[in-house]
């Protein structure tokens, strides 16, 4: 319990700004020999504690844009309810290698996207552009109801690119929207019964707390340092995701995270 606070509350320091708190947290808790559904629905409900308590500073306008919020919540509610019953049927023994090949694909996007969020345009987003957006956030918002790592880091540049949108204008938005995808994730697996209520007050009020305090500091440490140490972390758990992978499917030994019942 210690280790994964430490844990929790250190990528919530980061994440705050950074965004990909799931596939850091979530591997984490695997390796603790968490029961997979288990370790992605109490980590769905404590990182609703925290977007909810990230948002409150960006809501006053006009660090939100509230013309598109209506729209966006929608289409993110109905694609998050669908990635949530699909964490549902797929089968447990499935769910590491969704989050491993999760964690090497954000790494790769974080990579080739090094400018997303930083250089804003001032130009006004075409039609297209917009219609693109809203489809996207549907199809990122089933991602976010299925395991969210990195749902709002990709979010956050696709509304960049798409909107047009400013750096903190993402930023804000995203938060305030991942309250709604990462909520009704959490209600369908409430409904399951797979949530553990104990560990996800806990590990939430840890990251609330985390994004709150580490919020300043993070912003001193700078977009390069920030980025090095968050591939550096995210890279290390994939790979040893992958080799805990291997070696089951070798029959060497299992990972402490599949549930064999």
């Amino acid at each position: 319990m210690l280790a994964l606070i430490a844990i929790f509350f250190a990528t919530s320091s980061v994440s705050v700004i950074t965004g990909s708190t799931s596939i850091i947290t979530v591997p984490a808790m695997f390796q603790f020999g968490i029961n997979s559904l288990t370790a992605v629905a109490t980590n769905m409900f404590a990182l609703t504690l925290m977007s909810f308590g990230a948002t409150l500073p960006f809501l006053a306008p006009p660090v939100v844009k509230w013309r598109r919020l209506p729209l966006l919540i929608v289409l993110t509610v109905l694609g998050s309810a669908i990635g949530a019953f699909l964490l549902l049927a797929i089968s447990p023994r499935a769910i590491p290698l969704i989050v491993s090949t999760a964690i090497i694909g954000v790494s790769l996007f974080s990579v080739f996207y090094r400018r997303s969020g930083i250089d804003p345009s001032s130009v006004p987003p075409s039609r297209s552009l917009e219609t693109a957006g809203y489809v996207t956030t549907f199809i990122l918002g089933i991602y976010g109801g299925l395991f969210s790592g990195g749902y709002v880091t990709i979010m956050t540049a696709i509304f960049v690119a798409f909107f047009h949108m400013s750096f903190l204008e993402a930023i804000a938005t995203t938060k305030l929207i991942n309250v709604f995808s990462s909520g009704i994730a959490t209600l369908i697996f409430v409904r399951r019964g797979i949530v553990d209520y104990r560990l996800g007050l806990i590990l939430g009020v840890t990251m609330l707390v985390g994004a709150l305090l580490g919020g300043k500091f993070a912003r001193r440490l700078g977009n390069v340092w920030l980025r090095r140490i968050f591939l550096a972390a995210v890279w290390l758990l994939g790979l040893k995701t992958l080799i805990d992978l291997f070696n089951n499917g070798t029959g060497h030994h299992a990972p402490p995270f599949v549930d064999k019942n």
